[in-house]
């Protein structure tokens, strides 16, 4: 499979997005950036450096509907007449749909109440969350994909895999090459050739090489956030890739061991959040996050009660903790945390 990954810059999210040209009888984009003017600059440059036009595109592939995966793909549609897919989960805030997005918004109210977000800090947020509305792109004609389908990329074909979490509708699109291919070494300069097949997947952000994904604040309309992502990182361990092209930075040639340094993480913060209210007593989400993170800006305002609430939930439905309206309280002082951490079905 000819794949060209392309670089775009990104100043409102977390920096050094990702977009994957897969050329070929069906020339297919993966993601495509936030909505700003150098990002479909930095596009145009990748793509004209690959010889492709925009006209020459086939379809849009989108991981997930945040906007800086699926910004571009309503302006890029409407140019080159790409048709764009996305999972079905995420369809409807791809797709521009207002029910979707009233809802969302509803939703964020409820649990920016129930966490205890102050006043102050939510009219903060308010202005952040204004900032990456504007980011987000004109809305696309988008068709939905499943786990499981198939679909044409490049001279091959791409496996979805959803792997939900991070966000609801969050899918991987993994192949395999016949002939081995190159694995890469250094980042992205430098890559050993390897005779025999190779299993990889353009994974977005369930796996990322610097940082952890968000869970809990990235995407308010998963129920139990934690346990999902869980259950994602397990199947991609269990998948044991050969490397993954993420939504950002550089490709990662251990995607298995990655899931498990995440898997670890979680493991840990999920102690720490009981340590908290070991010491402190109970509280709200927005307090433990306190504790965990410090004072929390910008965007953090929105995914560091959010992760705090991932965990708080997951401590939950465990019998660990107790919710007491907006309170959680320690039930149980020293439990296995491990052990609330097995695989389920996915």
């Amino acid at each position: 499979m000819d794949v060209t990954r392309l670089p775009l810059g990104n100043t409102v999210f977390e920096g050094q997005n990702n977009a994957y040209l897969i050329d070929g009888d069906v020339t297919t984009l993966i993601d495509v950036g936030i909505a700003m003017a150098d990002v479909r600059a930095d596009l145009l440059d990748g793509l004209s450096a690959a010889g492709v036009s925009l006209a020459d595109l086939d379809q849009i592939l989108l991981t997930h509907w945040h906007p800086d995966h699926s910004g571009l793909a309503g302006e890029i549609q409407a140019e080159s007449g790409a048709t764009v897919y996305a999972h079905e989960d995420d369809l409807p805030l791809v797709a521009g749909d207002e029910d979707a997005a009233a809802d969302l918004r509803e939703l964020r109210e409820r649990r920016f109440d129930e966490w205890g977000i102050s006043d102050a800090k939510r009219a903060e947020l308010e202005g952040i969350q204004a900032d990456f509305e504007a980011v987000a792109g004109e809305p696309s004609d988008t068709r939905a994909l499943s786990d499981g389908d198939r679909i044409a990329a490049g001279d091959g074909e791409l496996s979805v895999w959803h792997l939900p979490g991070h966000a609801a509708g969050h899918v991987a699109f993994a192949y395999e090459t016949e002939d081995g291919g190159s694995v890469p070494t250094n980042g992205a300069t430098d890559a050993d050739a390897v005779d025999e097949p190779l299993s990889v997947a353009f994974v977005g952000d369930v796996i990322l090489p610097v940082y952890t994904p968000n869970v809990g604040g990235a995407d308010l309309r998963l129920e139990r956030p934690l346990q999902r992502y869980v259950d994602s990182l397990d199947r991609l361990i269990d998948r044991d890739l050969d490397f993954a092209w993420p939504g950002h930075r550089d490709p990662i040639t251990d995607p298995s061991e990655r899931a498990r340094v995440i898997r670890s993480h979680h493991v840990e913060r999920t102690q720490r959040v009981i340590d908290v209210l070991g010491e402190h007593g109970p509280a709200d989400a927005w307090t433990v996050s306190a504790h965990l993170f410090g004072e929390l800006e910008d965007i953090h305002i929105l995914h560091g009660p959010g992760e705090a609430f991932a965990h708080l939930d997951h401590l939950e439905h465990a019998g660990a903790v107790e919710r007491d309206g907006t309170a959680y309280r320690l039930v149980d002082s020293d439990p296995d945390v491990s052990a609330l951490f097995s695989k389920t079905k996915y």
